[in-house]
This record gives structure tokens, C-alpha cells and sequence, in this order.
């Protein structure tokens, strides 16, 4: 009987764990260990910055989500050992044969120079609500929305944040009273997933009159006098400033030596399999370059985003099977991603393509309408709903609908 020990219960962890039980439950032992008892659905965390959501809509219990014969752990991982096969969580050790690391990235607002609470952002559950009262309680004036560095998690969310705070203060009938600005310090928006997705997305913040600033590094905030400074550049004056922080890998990553320079896990782009054997990385912690894609002499990465790790984490539990049967495991991960990217008025647009495509990225953003915001919404019913009936409800739902609209949807 083999051990396969997952770290995290976010998405890379939850697929994982049921690939797994779906085909080897109960003959071997299947561990998440995972420090939060609930499981936040983070795509929505932008419907709770605009009120389409409260907390309780888009938090579950984690077990719910997760086939019965996986053992769950509510603890910290506080040490990962490879060479010894062991991990330290909460007061125990636990071994195993295989291990699969699916522990996000953490957010560190604090590296940006003059941080302080006085600063929004909606990459968390609690910044959304925060942002939200805020909102509803703006007049007027300046609005900032800023990229502080790369890498970051979904990298549409920040255009989809511009749009849904216009939206928002559109809705309000004070529109006219303010103007919204975007800051990054990439070229375009999306770089990732390449120039056509990119203009296509920067037109659409046109139309809507959202200013978009491209090659802006954030070296500091003053928010006394409501200032960003950015690479020797004029000042920039602020009444309300979003700020998508700082990633960095969580500290018990940082203190192992699966780390590369950056802080990030390196591993096999096909296999997930990091420098130690029978150990994999998966999601946001993991770091995989775009085939001859450089930005600022630094190669751009592979977004930090759910639809990848669900399917890397679908690749990891094949092989993870192949394996322990005493096959070769040699199923691949192939980046073909998709996004419903919000544009506010219940409406959306769907990015789909191949992130490994060369020389960039193959991806294309379909016309905005209600169906892909449809679709989104059906996709967070999907996720959050308990494993049984109603999760294969929603997921035949889904695959139907990408059918009929010639979208290939892999759930």
C-alpha cells in the first residue's frame, strides 16, 4: 500500500486527490493536509467586491468537496524533507511515496514601500468585503488600479477589476465623476497570453474610458499625500488605490531546498515532476517558462491561474497511478487554457488557446456576451457544489454548453 501525500486544498489539491480516489481509493492512502477547514471559491472574490456575492456564497466546508475515502488533515505544513520522504504538519510527520505540493502563493504587501492599510485590494476574501463598503461610499475622484510586480495570480483579474469598479460606480450614476487608471508594469495586458488577446483587451478598456498605463514599476506609495511614484516618472495622484500585491511562495517552500533563484519550484513542464523523484509541483507554486517568451530580460511564466492547475493536477494523478501499477508515467500536460474575463453588465468574454504556442502564445478572446458570464456562473455552481449529483448536474451542463458553442471545456 503506497502513501500519496498532497499539500493544499485549493484547486490543484481538491483534483488531485479525487483523480486519485476516483481510481485507486480505498487500496491506497490518499492524505491532504490542508490548515483551512473551508474552501473560498477566490475566482468570485470580484463578485463580492461589487456585491454580487456575500462570504457565505462562495465558502464551503473542504470535505464536502472531496470523495470520502481521502483522509483530511486540518493542520500547517511546517517542513518539507525530500530526501527523507517525510513532511512536518501541525505536531506530526507524515511519509509518503509520492508527494504532491499544491500550496499556492501567498500575497506580501508589505515589500511595497509605504504599504498600509489605508490600500485596497480584492485578491482577498476580506479585501474584497473591505473594497466593496468603500465603494459604495465613493463620491468621486481618482481611482487607481495597480499591478505592484510579476508574477501574480490570474492575470485577467486586473483588467476584470478595472472593469467591474467601473461598472460598480457606473451603476451608482457617478461615472462622470470619476476617472479609473491602470497601472502595470507589462507591455499589454495579458503578455502571457499573447499580443492578440492583449489588444483585444485593451480596446475594450477604451471603450469603457479606463486609462491603461503600460511599463509602470511601482517603487513606492506615499499615502499621506495620496501619491504613487513609479521609475523616475511623474507622480501619480490617488483618491482610491487597488493594489494587486507582492506573490511570493509560501515560507515553507522559501525554506526548502525545492526553490529556484526566484523563490518558485521548478519543474518538468510535462510531468510536473520537480528534481526530486516522485515529487510534484503543481499550480501556483510551481514555476514553468513560455517557450521563448521574455519580458524585461526575465522569461515569462506560465500563468498562475486555476484552469492550468486543474489540469496539471489531473496529468499528476495519471501518472501518479501509471506508476504505482508499475507503468511508465508519461502523460503530458498540455497548456490550452481558457478565461470567462467579466467586463461588468453581466457580461463576459471567453479567452481560449494554446499558452505554449510559438513563437507567443495562441490565444484568442471570443465576443462578449451574456452566455460566457452564464457560463461563469454555472462553472462557480460546478465547483462549490458537494461531490455527488449536483456536481455532475453542472458539470454535464458545462460540457453541453462548450458543445453546442464549439468550445472545448476539460473538467
Amino acid at each position: 500500500m503506497k502513501t500519496i501525500l498532497i499539500l493544499g486544498g485549493g484547486v490543484g489539491g481538491i483534483v488531485t486527490a479525487n483523480e486519485l480516489s476516483s481510481s485507486i481509493g480505498g487500496e491506497h492512502n490518499i492524505v491532504l493536509i490542508e490548515k483551512n477547514k473551508e474552501h473560498t471559491f477566490a475566482p468570485s472574490y470580484l463578485w463580492l467586491m461589487n456585491g454580487y456575492r456575500n462570504k457565505k456564497q462562495i465558502c464551503v466546508p473542504l470535505k464536502s468537496l472531496l470523495k470520502k475515502n481521502i483522509e483530511v488533515v486540518n493542520a500547517n505544513v511546517s517542513e518539507i524533507v525530500p530526501d527523507e520522504h517525510k513532511v512536518k504538519a501541525g505536531e506530526k510527520e507524515y511519509h509518503y511515496d509520492f508527494l504532491v505540493i499544491a500550496l499556492g502563493a501567498d500575497l506580501a504587501p508589505e515589500k511595497i514601500q509605504g504599504w498600509d492599510h489605508s490600500i485596497h485590494t480584492f485578491y482577498t476574501m476580506e479585501g474584497a468585503v473591505k473594497l466593496h463598503e468603500t465603494l459604495k461610499n465613493t463620491s468621486g475622484g481618482k481611482v487607481a488600479l495597480v499591478i505592484s510586480s510579476m508574477p501574480y495570480k490570474c492575470p485577467g483579474a486586473p483588467q476584470e477589476g478595472a472593469m467591474l469598479v467601473e461598472d460598480f460606480l457606473k451603476s451608482k450614476g457617478i461615472r462622470d465623476k470619476v476617472e479609473i487608471s491602470l497601472f502595470t508594469p507589462e507591455p499589454q495586458p495579458l503578455p502571457v497570453a499573447g499580443p492578440e488577446l492583449g489588444n483585444a483587451v485593451k480596446s475594450i478598456l477604451d471603450q469603457k474610458e479606463i486609462r491603461f498605463h503600460p511599463s509602470m514599476f511601482l517603487e513606492s506609495v506615499d499615502t499621506k499625500s495620496k501619491q504613487l511614484f513609479f521609475n523616475g516618472k511623474e507622480p501619480f495622484e490617488y483618491d482610491l488605490l487597488i493594489v494587486i500585491p507582492p506573490h511570493q511562495s509560501p515560507d515553507v517552500i522559501r525554506k526548502s531546498d525545492l526553490t529556484n533563484a526566484n523563490g518558485w519550484i521548478d519543474v518538468n513542464p510535462q510531468t510536473l515532476e520537480t528534481k526530486h523523484e516522485n515529487v510534484f509541483a503543481i499550480g501556483d507554486v510551481a514555476s514553468i517558462p513560455l517557450p521563448g517568451r521574455w519580458i524585461h530580460d526575465k522569461p515569462l511564466l506560465l500563468p498562475k491561474a486555476g484552469v492550468f492547475t486543474h489540469l496539471q493536477a489531473v496529468v499528476v494523478a495519471k501518472n501518479i497511478i501509471r506508476k504505482i501499477k508499475g507503468e511508465k508515467g508519461d502523460e503530458k500536460f498540455c497548456a490550452d487554457g481558457y478565461c470567462m474575463l467579466e467586463a461588468g453588465e453581466d457580461l463576459a468574454g471567453f479567452a481560449f488557446g494554446d499558452f505554449f504556442g510559438e513563437p507567443h502564445p495562441q490565444v484568442q478572446l471570443k465576443q462578449i456576451g451574456k452566455k460566457w458570464h452564464i457560463g461563469k456562473v454555472l462553472f462557480e455552481k460546478l465547483w462549490l457544489s458537494p461531490v455527488g449529483f449536483k456536481k455532475t448536474f453542472y458539470k454535464n451542463l458545462l460540457q453541453i454548453g462548450g458543445k453546442l458553442i464549439g468550445i472545448p471545456v476539460k473538467l
